[in-house]
């Protein structure tokens, strides 16, 4: 008797993570996995679904309609996004659903087909708290559900002869791109990922991360490509995954992987591009090269991938590649050095960078890159460390990025960092043509694209620069601080639900924690949870013992509590610290929220005149509108030059 066949919704859901989490804190995940257990399986019994087996962190579940089906995976997104907002103390469940309809076999109590298969080669295409449909399905509800839909590219799913057409299904909190164009409408966007290092020297790694590093920086060059920056791909170089959950995490359709074997002066770098959507080889190829051919190298692979990308390459980007000006072998790997090194932000990594970078400028005066690099590592000392006055490192950091703007006009990092120093020293429209500079050498530069938006903000330019950061975010979405800057203008604006949700990633993404605690304490002090606060300053305070950023936090979360005696007695605990670690825009913030509008305009007359003003905060944060409504705030942005 032939098995009983029928037409079918199919249903898989999988959580986001759930092996890495699981190795990292066993009990925890299989606690949140029963959480994920008793909201989804009433859901799906609500909306006629059969489940036909669990998957151990998901779900096989059959319909009788692609109607109820979709229906269903929207309800449950839904209950799970309330739930992370709500329970904020709570990790957040996050799960991919893919729905597909078709022809199954029914055989015992599971079932079996090519739709089976199709679902489950679905599901991870979604975005983690999305959900992904096929052609047939999206046919059946198109007119049926509120929600919208974006076409993806057509995937060739494994052990399918045909491209499969897919649709996103677009949820009201979405606030991300699908894959695909980024918002200049250029649709090639590629991950490099970490080089690997299969050189007899262990010790040789740090030139294989320095090729990557590099390598992304030339490719970013390139106007037809749209490049991940590297601090979202490190990650995996230490947790490495299957290139369609890479292209899914990173939203790729390109990923670019390779090794390097280096002995002594000898290179062998074997790389190879791969189609996220097919998993097959779009080019390969392997360079036995010396040392100093690296630059060309870079330049060729450049070239080889725009082709095999068929990007057309303006005569502008050929020039500026071929034009490269390489440094001597020695000083280039120190460079490569210091630029690993700074990828930590612990004041021994920035240390060790800055030695780096000096010897490499004192064996090749003329390395550019290396000038940057220490104009980066003197600003990032200077501004979190403060070991040294803010004037002497300022003006080290401007010299040696006009340094390298001198040597290499095309030096996208010189000018951003160039850009930086000058809108600290009030030089604001400069500032800007020296970051718009650096955009245009660098489509892909996602700080660039971060501190620009900032600096858009800071000019009330809020549309604009929500835009950029959007930008930077598709650029380097693992990034901490991109995430943190974007949270704190959708936070100044009151725009809750995207500030929650950017909130909610910067926690995922973030390594320790400090950003994350630091945006939740502001969102909590504009919400009046100020419990939700306090615990969020004490685990700051784990991080940044006797930190005065710290005190002025608790200083204004007592002003807010009502408590002004016990803020003005804390923030006189920092007033007579040295101007270079003093938090002068800190202190003039505390004396708003306790209403003393004459200190305030004194400490942030002193907050200009160090270049320490959070400009954001005075012309943004609904709170300080009566600081704004008093006329000496006019006279104010009238002195620095942003009336």
């Amino acid at each position: 008797m032939a098995a009983a066949r029928r037409l079918a919704a199919i249903m898989f859901t999988d959580t986001v993570g759930y092996t890495s989490a699981t190795q990292t804190d066993e009990a925890r995940t299989l606690a949140l996995l029963r959480d994920q257990t008793s909201i989804v399986r009433p859901i799906l019994a609500s909306h006629h679904g059969r489940e036909i087996k669990s998957t151990g962190d998901g779900f096989l579940v059959e319909f009788e309609s692609a109607l109820d089906a979709t229906v269903c995976a929207i309800e449950i997104q839904r209950t799970l996004h309330e739930r992370n907002s709500s329970e904020r103390d709570s990790p957040a469940i996050r799960i991919r659903i893919g729905i597909h309809i078709g022809d199954v076999v029914h055989s015992g109590d599971d079932v079996l087909g090519d739709s089976v298969n199709i679902a489950s080669r679905v599901e991870p295409l979604a975005e983690p708290g999305g959900v992904c449909i096929t052609e047939p399905v999206f046919g059946q509800v198109r007119n049926k559900v509120p929600n919208q839909f974006t076409k993806m590219e057509p995937v060739t799913l494994k052990g399918l002869r045909f491209p499969v057409e897919v649709y996103r299904v677009v949820l009201p909190w979405d606030v991300r791109e699908t894959p695909g164009p980024t918002p200049d409408g250029t649709p090639n966007r590629i991950a490099v990922l970490p080089f690997a290092n299969i050189s007899p020297d262990p010790n040789d790694a740090y030139f294989s991360d320095g090729l990557t590093e590099e390598l992304i920086t030339v490719l970013s060059q390139l106007g037809g490509l749209r490049v991940i920056a590297r601090t979202s791909v490190d990650p995996y170089k230490t947790a490495p995954k299957p290139i369609p959950q890479v292209g899914t995490e990173l939203g790729v359709t390109w990923v670019l992987e390779g090794s390097v074997r280096k002995a002594g002066a000898r290179l062998r770098i074997a790389v190879q591009l791969i189609d996220v959507r097919t998993q097959e080889h779009r080019w390969a190829s392997t360079y036995d090269r010396e040392l100093t051919d690296v630059f060309a190298l870079q330049s060729e692979m450049a070239k080889q991938v725009a082709e095999a990308l068929q990007v057309n390459l303006p005569s502008s980007d050929r020039v500026r590649l071929d034009q490269r000006a390489p440094p001597r072998a020695d000083s280039y790997l120190e460079y490569l050095q210091g630029r690993t090194k700074l990828q930590g932000f612990a004041e021994s990594e920035m240390r060790a960078a800055r030695e780096h970078f000096e010897r490499a400028i004192a064996l090749d005066e003329k390395n550019a890159a290396a000038h940057a690099g220490l104009a980066d590592v003197h600003r990032l000392l200077g501004s979190m460390y403060h070991h040294v006055p803010k004037p002497e490192w300022e003006a080290e950091s401007r010299r040696h990025a006009s340094r390298a703007i001198e040597l290499d006009p095309n030096l996208a990092e010189a000018h951003a960092s160039l850009g930086l120093i000058l809108w600290d020293d009030g030089e604001f429209d400069r500032a800007m043509e020296e970051l718009e500079r650096a955009i245009a050498l660098n489509p892909s530069f996602a700080w660039a694209r971060m501190w620009y938006g900032n600096v858009l903000a800071d000019r009330l330019r809020t549309d604009e620069a929500l835009q950029e950061l959007a930008f930077a975010e598709q650029l380097d979405p693992l990034s901490a601080l991109v995430h943190a800057v974007r949270f704190n203008v959708l936070l100044y604006l009151r725009r809750w639900e995207l500030a929650e949700d950017e909130l909610r990633t910067l926690g995922e993404v973030e390594k320790f924690g400090i950003l994350y605690h630091d945006c939740r304490a502001s969102i909590a002090i504009a919400k009046g949870d100020l419990e939700d606060c306090r615990r969020s300053l004490e685990r700051l305070a784990e991080f940044l013992p006797g930190r005065p950023e710290l005190v002025t936090g608790w200083a204004t979360y007592y002003a807010c509590a009502g408590d002004l005696e016990k803020a003005r007695e804390l923030i006189r605990t920092v007033e007579g610290l040295p101007e270079s670690v003093r938090p002068t825009s800190g202190i003039a913030h505390v004396y708003a929220r306790i209403g003393d509008l004459d200190a305030t305009f004194r400490w942030l007359d002193m907050a200009a005149e160090s270049h320490k003003v959070g400009f954001q905060l005075w012309r943004l944060e609904p709170a300080l509108a009566h600081v704004r409504n008093d006329p000496r705030f006019a006279a104010f942005l009238q002195k620095i030059g942003l009336a």
